[in-house]
């Protein structure tokens, strides 16, 4: 009983989500499932599309239907790494005396939205390597915790490549889901033009705060997963090594698979999903849903991958089709 109750807390949590989303956000519905099933796991979110798609809409309504801190980085070339972790100031204190105080940046946030994150150089990126895996920085010659739960964002335009910094592998690595926001259908369009150019703004309230999010992510956490879905699982991520697949096009094209952490993706995302659907079990159709957002980022290509025009999501899906289900043990 008490189970159920929590599949049921979980599920509303997530429905109110998606309902408060929706009053501003047009279509992009696996964009928006993405983003709170990383929420709910405890995961970051790239968002890559061209400009105008709603990326930054998406991230800013989501700050306002959580009761959460939220904070903004617009990247940019000449960003430093002390603009987003904070640094050191000269404080006068009574008595004349001076001594330093350490001022807090933009990154000790719930929420934190970094925008067109691939236009800021190698250096600055690299600051949130250790406040995206652990949870912490270490600024000002000490180590400080950041609030939980802790949630970063990120957006990317593909189509520009002059003045920007592609993210390297082990920046990558650290997002729990690379979304591609598709341009909206033909309806999508229309809706959009009606919601955005009359005089009505849509009123948006606060549905879940950051004890409801970390209650949910300990939820999600307790799904059980089965031997042979977890080795389902591993033989995923095995098939997107080059030297260890059984696929001929993933030995062609791939250069390096995915790490570990793209296991840890697909069972946290399983869980949340199983859910999600009523479950209290991770089902290999949840594993299969989740391959995609987990895997695109994980899955480096060789050049003649760009020659020949071979996506990430094509190598997944033929790696999806040829690895076969491990049977339950009777």
């Amino acid at each position: 009983m008490e189970t159920e109750q929590a599949i049921q807390s979980f599920r509303q949590s997530y429905s109110d989500l998606r309902a408060q989303i929706g009053k501003v956000i047009v279509g992009h519905d696996p964009v928006v499932e993405g983003t709170l099933i990383a929420l709910f796991a405890g995961g970051h979110v790239l968002l890559e599309g061209v400009p105008g798609l709603g990326k930054t809409l998406l991230v800013r309504t989501l700050s306002d239907v959580l009761d959460l801190s939220f904070s903004r980085i617009q990247f940019t070339p000449d960003l430093m790494p002390a603009d987003i972790l904070g640094t050191n100031i000269v404080m006068e204190v009574p008595g004349g005396r001076r001594e330093f105080e350490f001022q807090r940046g933009p990154i000790f946030a719930h929420l934190v939205l970094a925008d067109e994150i691939n236009r800021a150089t190698p250096k600055t990126q690299s600051a949130l390597l250790e406040a995206m895996q652990e949870h912490q920085v270490t600024a000002g010659g000490e180590l400080r915790k950041l609030v939980e739960p802790f949630f970063v964002m990120a957006t990317q335009n593909p189509l520009e490549q002059e003045g920007t910094y592609p993210l390297p592998e082990a920046q990558l690595d650290r997002f729990f889901f690379k979304s591609l926001v598709p341009f909206p259908s033909e309806e999508d369009l229309l809706e959009i033009a009606r919601r955005t150019t009359g005089a009505t703004i849509p009123e948006l309230k606060s549905v879940a705060g950051a004890d409801a999010i970390l209650e949910a992510q300990r939820v999600a956490r307790e799904v059980p997963v089965a031997e042979h879905v977890l080795a389902y699982a591993g033989k995923l991520i095995t098939a997107t090594h080059p030297d260890r697949t059984e696929v001929d096009s993933v030995r062609r094209y791939v250069r390096f698979g995915a790490s570990p952490r793209g296991l840890q993706t697909l069972i946290l995302a399983g869980k949340v999903r199983a859910l999600l659907e009523g479950r209290y079990n991770v089902a290999f159709d949840d594993l299969v849903a989740v391959a995609h957002p987990a895997l695109r980022h994980r899955v480096f290509l060789q050049f003649e991958a760009e020659a020949d025009d071979v996506t990430a999501d094509q190598l997944i899906d033929e790696i999806l089709e040829k690895t076969v289900k491990v049977k339950a043990a009777v």
